[in-house]
């Protein structure tokens, strides 16, 4: 029962809130009080959305294009999507074969809210994004959680699948580059999945491919419907612009898989939120047949970031951190912290107490890692200025050396 008496939904009671907006309400709250706080905990870039963008959603307010559109999108970006799946994916798209969403989000919750029965399972490598397993809870099915530590390089190998894998098994959730870790799948490695999959007619795949183009050293991004094309039939490969082209705030995701899922994807949608935006989806429009130089330049950034970053974590007593393939977080681990006490006197039992005496005692916000199924580690978003990533890896240095066995 809720506290007003009246009873929730069993699958919203039994799910728990977001960790990262979580910490966002503590860095808003202290920052109202006055405190001064850095924020290393949102998931977005701090790029501004490029101005042809911006000025292609003028032009949509400007033109008169502000009514609702198809349920699925606006023609012109389905075929915009599908162009892009085709040129930079290898994956023969028709335009009806695709999905506009509120975001990436969105079109997860489509596509198991339209799958699931209760009980039905999905397979989730941890370290996972936070929303993977409560949106399985949601729409009533149960997340089968395979850990992936640091020995595997946090990635999910075929073994473990072939392990986690039973007869209600209804879905895989696959995420390269990895949000928390930056960890990126190789083809070589996709394709031992693959033959594991294969084997499996009754699995599903989701794809969540949001940080395709944040990867770094040269390294070629894959994806699966890509590197094993008899899978394409079971596969929703899922992307969006809000990574790409810092448009978080824009809610524009997309997909696109078998047009059975698609159709029964867009039939939940219509009856939930409809259409997007159509003034975002003018920009993302723009997005995909624009100028796309924007990529490469954030791409240089982010990579020149994280090499700051991981160095001055390296550096803090307590903390080690491998350096990601891709996205823009790191994912450090401060087992060399716990049991320790910090300055102020707080004991440090788990990532999470590590987590709450930064915010407090750095005025430095991270998130722990058992928010994202792996412990004790803290993630770090590196989509800051310099300055900014400078003073606040700093503090945490700072925060480290004094602490107290």
């Amino acid at each position: 029962m809720s506290a007003t008496g009246y009873a929730l939904n069993r699958f919203l009671a039994a799910a728990k809130p977001s960790a990262t907006y979580k910490v966002m309400d503590r860095v808003a709250a202290r920052r109202a009080s006055g405190a001064a706080v850095i924020s290393l905990s949102a998931g977005e870039p701090d790029f501004d959305t490029p101005a042809h963008i911006c000025d292609a959603a003028i032009a949509a307010i400007r033109g008169g294009h502000t009514r609702y559109t198809q349920v699925a999108g606006l023609r012109a970006l389905r075929e915009a999507i599908a162009a892009k799946f085709q040129r930079e994916n290898g994956l023969d798209v028709d335009w009806r074969d695709t999905l506009v969403c509120n975001g990436g989000k969105q079109v997860i919750f489509n596509a198991l809210a339209a799958t699931l029965n209760e009980g039905d399972e999905v397979i989730v490598p941890a370290p996972y994004w936070v929303s993977y397993p409560e949106i399985v809870q949601l729409c009533g099915g149960k997340s089968v959680i395979v850990p992936c530590g640091v020995e595997s390089g946090f990635k999910l190998t075929a073994n473990a699948l072939q392990a986690a894998i039973t007869p209600r098994t209804r879905w895989l959730i696959l995420n390269s580059p990895s949000n928390p870790t930056g960890t990126v799948y190789s083809r070589a490695e996709l394709r031992e999945l693959a033959q594991v999959l294969l084997a499996h007619p009754q699995v599903l795949v989701l794809s969540d491919d949001i940080y395709e183009h944040l990867i770094f050293d040269g390294l070629e991004f894959s994806t699966l419907a890509q590197v094993e094309p008899r899978l394409r039939e079971r596969v929703l490969t899922m992307n969006g612009v809000s990574k790409a082209y810092a448009m978080t705030g824009w809610r524009i995701g997309f997909g696109t898989g078998p047009r059975w899922l698609i159709d029964a994807m867009e039939k939940l949608q219509g009856q939930q939120t409809s259409g997007a935006s159509t003034i975002s989806q003018h920009a993302a429009l723009a997005a995909l047949t624009g100028p796309q130089d924007f990529i490469a330049r954030s791409r240089e950034q982010f990579q020149r970031r994280r090499d700051l970053v991981v160095e001055q974590l390296n550096a803090a007593p307590g903390l080690r951190c491998e350096a990601p393939q891709g996205a823009f977080y790191a994912f450090a681990s401060c087992a060399g912290l716990i049991g320790k006490t910090t300055k102020a006197g707080t004991h440090l039992g788990d990532d999470e107490a590590v987590v709450n005496a930064l915010l407090d005692e750095a005025g430095v916000a991270t998130v722990h890692g058992s928010a994202f199924g792996l412990g004790p580690y803290i993630r770090i978003a590196y989509a800051l200025d310099d300055a900014s990533l400078l003073q606040a890896c700093a503090a945490i240095q700072n925060f480290c050396q004094v602490l107290k066995a």
